[in-house]
């Protein structure tokens, strides 16, 4: 498994507000996490540091005794409720936090498979075989729009609302994750991000990187695209191209 990641404040916030973290396991297991945090003064980036430093622990704490599909959905669903609940709590405690909250995708990836989660409009994104699928469906205001019809997905990219999300992390006592699965194949990308990337840049944009961009030097490109594009907010992007034992090629 390879892994890249970045981070950049953009060309017009005064702070850095994404947050991510991941890291490697034995047995080749990746676990990966970014957070978009959201929230005035210092709530954001405090909302989103908890977030990414609370699902580390969870993951470096449990991921090991993940052996099913069905073990992989539980876990990530405590993990972020368990995260939910610190993060809600600071905010209910510390006043200038008040309000505070963040995104959050995260994923366990292993050479065959990827299991997933999120809550809001950061993404994980699949690149197969020169195609990009857009693994989780955004908690926003304009997936609702799409969804109804109101507006298009190209209309989104300008909308006045393209910022409104429908559920966060730590704005209440509980939040409801969204779960998936899909297999995975030699080659593959899986792309992490926060909206400072998928607002900005587009899918056709990211392809054009991700088949012709060396994979240690794609987080560097994609990053620097959102900021050719304004660069209106913070951008984190994090990647995890797959790599399978050479038993699982021939077999």
């Amino acid at each position: 498994m390879k892994l890249v990641a970045k981070t950049d404040i953009g060309n017009q916030r005064t702070e850095n507000q994404d947050s991510y973290r991941a890291g490697r396991m034995p047995g080749g297991t990746v676990w990966a996490v970014v957070c978009d945090g959201m929230g005035g003064a210092r709530g954001g980036k405090l909302a989103s540091s908890m977030a990414s430093a609370g699902m580390e622990e969870a993951f470096r704490a449990g991921i090991t005794a993940v052996r099913s599909s069905a073990d992989a959905a539980a876990f990530l669903r405590a993990a972020i409720n368990y995260t939910n609940a610190a993060v809600y709590n600071k905010s209910q405690t510390t006043p200038a936090a008040r309000g505070m909250g963040t995104t959050v995708v995260c994923a366990i990836v292993k050479s065959n498979a990827v299991q997933y989660a999120h809550v809001g409009d950061s993404r994980i994104y699949l690149f197969h075989k020169k195609a990009l699928f857009q693994l989780t469906k955004d908690h926003s205001m304009v997936q609702e729009l799409i969804e109804q019809g109101t507006i298009t997905e190209e209309e989104s990219y300008s909308h006045p609302q393209k910022n409104l999300i429908t559920r966060a992390l730590g704005v209440a006592e509980e939040v409801t994750p969204d779960c998936g699965e899909v297999a995975l194949s030699d080659g593959d990308i899986l792309l992490l991000c926060t909206d400072g990337l998928s607002n900005y840049v587009t899918a056709d944009e990211i392809v054009d990187v991700l088949e012709h961009v060396p994979f240690y030097q794609t987080a560097d490109a994609l990053v620097e695209k959102a900021l050719q594009a304004g660069g209106l907010d913070n951008i984190t992007v994090l990647l995890v191209g797959v790599e399978q034992p050479e038993e699982e090629k021939n077999g």
